[in-house]
Formats: structure tokens, sequence, C-alpha cells
């Protein structure tokens, strides 16, 4: 077979032999989605989801997460994360930097001394590094949405490198790097427990050792602009065909399943959450739209590839419902979800939603799927038999590792913390929010930041519409007598 022309330039050892230009290009694009689903997808999100004193703080939180978190995975992280064994839970930390380690071929685990068969994709160790920082980067800003409106911010902005190096590498290092959850054949396809409930369960534990917003705070937090809300939660939504599409390192049919699946799950859990906010509240909410997708496109993750698209329309039903439950009623009659105040509900729509998908990736895992990528032979959900129950129990007992690491970590992280800065604003800043927090505020509305006074500013529609009498809007607004008092 005649070798394809774009291979046979000898002389370029840019292409090596073991290169596939295609998979190289898709990992870089499905890089680049993940990263738009934090920088801007979650900035704008978060900036639009909140009160509007708040914007500028919940924005920036997540921006400096997002940067100061890529400092830190190529310093040391990554190879906590996928390098050497140093513990069964941990690799041994080291730069990412050099060249003869960027350009060399990629390769999970970065060891050769243990059970399970190496992973080596058809592209360089640079393009692994710089997918696997934006799934940490997103962890880190999912978490942030449990503190928002009140977390001291040079209190996050310490918290950030230390939850990434204590807590993220040890969940990614144990289920994907290598460690012993990942020799043991538990199934977390593209993050469900590394991402979503360790983001999930920390971000509540953070909320509880934070404190909460002020009460008038708590009572109304209607976000300043829905519009722009949904363009966030839509970048989110497209971004994660990169987000479960590259979780294959190739650019193979598993992570055209992944794709389709990932898609059906928040469509259907979308559609779910807002026929229940009809049937029980009477009427459909955008916001609640927006975390039915959240929902979907959680579950969905630990399975995406490994689930037939039959079940990611079942897990989208119970991802659509149970989250919904566990926000909607439980919430309301639970004196600890009560008590800690968890700003966005990341514990429902991330923790809920992840432990949910998880599990139902322990039953619903179809044989076929598992042996198209999984490294352990024989893997299957408990609804196929064989090997299947022991599968579920593996998914179970994960979830309890992940769940109880990042309570313990997350925890002695911010006492840490608080013996050199308190880890609440203080309460005058809480009263203002933007302005005395960063001498910024989300929107000028009358020229540069002038408030509005109206021996300056006042007017009404039918003067302007005098002014501009050749304007359609001035000729409409004066022809029905409209008059808007600003």
């Amino acid at each position: 077979m005649a070798t394809a022309l774009a291979y046979q330039y000898s002389h370029l050892p840019v292409v090596p032999t073991w290169l596939n230009k295609g998979d190289n290009a898709w990992q870089m694009t499905a890089s680049t989605l993940v990263g738009l689903q934090s920088m801007p997808g979650l900035v704008i999100l978060y900036a639009s989801i909140v009160k509007k004193k708040w914007a500028v703080n919940s924005a920036f939180m997540a921006l400096y997460a997002f940067a100061a978190v890529l400092i830190c995975w190529v310093l040391v992280c990554y190879r906590m994360a996928f390098g050497d064994k140093l513990l069964p839970f941990w690799g041994k930390g080291a730069p990412s930097l050099g060249q003869k380690f960027l350009i060399d071929r990629a390769a999970v685990p970065e060891s050769t001394h243990f059970e399970t068969p190496m992973i080596q994709p058809f592209y360089p160790m640079a393009s692994l590094v710089y997918f696997q920082f934006t799934f940490a980067a997103i962890t880190m800003i999912l978490l942030a949405g449990s503190v928002l409106g009140r977390m001291n911010i040079r209190a996050w902005m310490a918290f950030v490198p230390l939850w990434l190096i204590f807590s993220y590498t040890v969940g990614a290092f144990s289920l994907w790097g290598g460690g012993f959850l990942f020799h043991w054949g538990v199934i977390d396809y593209s993050g469900g427990y590394v991402i979503h409930l360790s983001s999930g369960i920390a971000g509540f534990t953070a909320a509880y050792w934070v404190g909460p917003r002020l009460k008038s705070d708590r009572e109304r937090f209607p976000p300043n602009n829905v519009l722009l809300m949904l363009a966030g939660a839509g970048l989110l939504w497209m971004g994660w065909s990169g987000f479960n599409g590259g979780a294959p390192y190739a650019a193979n049919i598993d992570a055209s399943i992944a794709v389709l699946n990932t898609n059906i799950c928040a469509a259907t859990s979308l559609l779910v959450w807002t026929s229940l906010d009809v049937v029980f509240f009477g009427k459909p909410s955008v916001i609640g739209a927006v975390q039915g997708m959240m929902t979907g496109l959680v579950c969905i993750t630990p399975g995406a590839g490994v689930v037939q698209s039959w079940a990611a329309i079942v897990m989208g039903i119970l991802s659509g419902s149970i989250p919904w439950f566990s926000m909607m009623i439980l919430h309301k009659k639970s004196s600890l979800l009560q008590k800690v105040d968890d700003t966005l509900g990341v514990f429902h729509t991330h923790a809920v939603a992840g432990l949910l998908g998880g599990l139902l990736t322990g039953l619903l895992a179809e044989p076929a799927l598992c042996r198209l990528i999984l490294p352990v032979v024989n893997t299957r959900g408990a609804f196929y038999g064989g090997t299947g129950g022991i599968q579920f129990l593996k998914q179970l007992v994960a979830a309890l590792f992940v769940i109880g690491w990042n309570i313990v970590s997350t925890t002695a992280i911010l006492l840490s913390i608080k013996l050199f800065m308190p880890l609440r604003m203080p309460e005058e800043e809480l009263v203002i929010g933007d302005d005395a927090v960063h001498g910024e505020e989300a929107y000028a509305l009358w020229g540069d930041g002038e408030k509005y006074d109206p021996t300056k500013h006042g007017w009404n529609v039918s003067s302007y519409a005098e002014e501009n009498a050749m304007s359609g809007f001035g000729h409409g607004a004066k022809a029905r007598g409209v008059t808007i008092n600003l």
C-alpha cells in the first residue's frame, strides 16, 4: 500500500512515523472546545446568572482560575495526575515544560510497570497536557459556583493552586492516570467522578466553611442578564462535544458515539426538568432549563462512550428528575442543605448528577462498547450479567473514595488558608459588591459610569422623538404618545 503523500517527507522530523495528523487535529480541537466551555462559557454564565452587584467578581473568579490552573498544571500538576506512580493514588510531580518531554509520543499512564497496558495516542505529549489542563480548569471553575457572592478573593486566589495540587490530581491519577481505581477497572469515561462529583462535593464543603451570603442576597438573587446566561450555557453545551468526544484520545468511532450520546442525554434531561417545572410550578423556567441541560451533560459524562443511545435517553430522564427532586424538594426539607449556602446549586447539578451517572454507567455499560475503549477486559454493566454486578460495586466504591477525599482535602486546605486570611469578605464588601471588591462595575448605563441624575439626564421618549423625527423608533413612539421615565 502506498504511503500517503503527507507522511512521505522523511526530512521533516515534525511528522514522526507514529503521528496521526487526524487524531492530533481532533485532540487540539477538542481541547479548544473544552477551553471555550470555561473561557468564555462559564465566565459569561457566572457573570450573568448572579445578582448585578456580583457580576464582575464572579467572572473574575472563573477567569483567574483558568489562568492559575494552567501555570500550576505545567509546573507540577500534570505529572502528579498522569506521571510516574508515587502512591497508589498520586503521581510524582514534575514540570511538563521541556521540549524533549512534550514532543515525545503521548502515553497514559506514563509509567510502564503497571499491570494495565499503557495507552499511547498517536500524537505528542503536548496535545495531551493541554487537553487535560482544560479538564482541570473547568473543574476548578465549577467548584467556584458554590462560593460566588461572598468568598474573599484573596482566599480564592490561594485556594485554587492548593486544591488543584492536593485534591484534583489525586482523583485524576486514581481514576485516569494509572492509580489503583484505574487498574481496578472503574469506569469514568470523561470525568463524572474526577470532575463533577469532586467539584460538587468540594464546592459544597467550601460553601460550608466560607459561610453564607448576606441574608438579602440569599433571599433575592436574580440573574442580571438571562439572555447572556443562555449564551454562556450554549457554549457549555456545544463545548461538551469536545469534553466527551476527546476522551478516547483519538478521532475514532467511540468518539462519535460519545458525542451523539452526550447531546441526546442533555436534550432529554432539559425537557424532563422543564416538564417538571411546568407540572409543579405552572410555568417553565429558563434557569431550570439550563440546570436540566447541565445535569444531563454531567450524568452522561462517565459513560458517554460505553452506553447505547437508548441508555442515554434513560440517563437523561433520570438526570432531569432526580437532581430536580434533590434541588426543588429535598433541599427545602433538609436542615444541612438549607444551612449550607451553595450559590448555584453545584451540589445538585454536579455532585448528585455525577454520582448518578457513575452508578448508571455501572448498570448500563454495554460490553461491545467497553471492548472498543476500556483497558480492562470483560468490563460490562450489571444489566448485562457476568461480572456486571462487580462493576457496579466498583463504581460505588470509587464514588465513596472521591467524596471522602474531597471533603477531607477541601476542609484541610480552607482551614489552613483561614490561619492567614478570612475566607469570607468583610460585611461592608458584601453589601456593596463589585465596586468595593474590584473598584469596577459590570454595567455603565450612563456615559462613563455616571449615575442617573434627573437634572442632567431627564428626558422622555416623546422629546426624543421630536429630535429624531426621521427615525422609525422616534416616529412610532411619538405616535403612540409613549413616555418612559428613566
